[in-house]
C-alpha cells in the first residue's frame, strides 16, 4: 500500500518528461517548416515547397546559383542561419540519451 503513491508520482514525472520533451521537438520541427516557407516566399525561384522540410545547405546552394550575378538579401541569410541553428539543435536533442527515447516512440527522426 506505500508503494502506490510513489509509482504514481513516478509515473506522472515521465508522463509530464514525455509530453514536453514531445512539445519541443514538435516547435522545432514547426519552425523549420515555417522558416522554410518564409524563405520559399521570399525566393519562389528556389521552388521550396511549403509545409516540406529540406536542407538548409541545399537552399544556400540554390540561392547562390539562381543570384550568381547579385548578392543574396541579408535577410535570406539570416533565415538560412536560423535553419541551420534550429536543425542543429533539433538534431542534437534526438541524439541525446533521455530524448532519443522520447523521439524513439512519438516518431521523431533527424532532420
Amino acid at each position: 500500500m506505500g508503494y502506490i503513491p510513489f509509482f504514481l508520482t513516478v509515473g506522472g514525472a515521465c508522463l509530464l518528461f514525455f509530453l514536453t520533451v514531445k512539445t519541443t521537438m514538435q516547435r522545432k520541427l514547426n519552425l523549420q517548416r515555417e522558416l522554410l516557407s518564409q524563405l520559399g516566399l521570399a525566393h519562389p525561384e528556389l521552388g521550396l515547397i511549403l509545409g516540406e522540410i529540406t536542407d538548409p545547405e541545399l537552399a544556400m546552394e540554390g540561392l547562390k546559383m539562381k543570384n550568381s550575378d547579385q548578392k543574396i538579401p541579408k535577410s535570406s541569410l539570416e533565415l538560412i542561419r536560423q535553419l541551420k541553428v534550429n536543425k542543429y539543435q533539433y538534431n542534437g536533442l534526438i541524439k541525446k540519451a533521455p530524448y532519443n527515447w522520447v523521439a524513439k516512440i512519438a516518431g521523431f527522426q533527424a532532420i
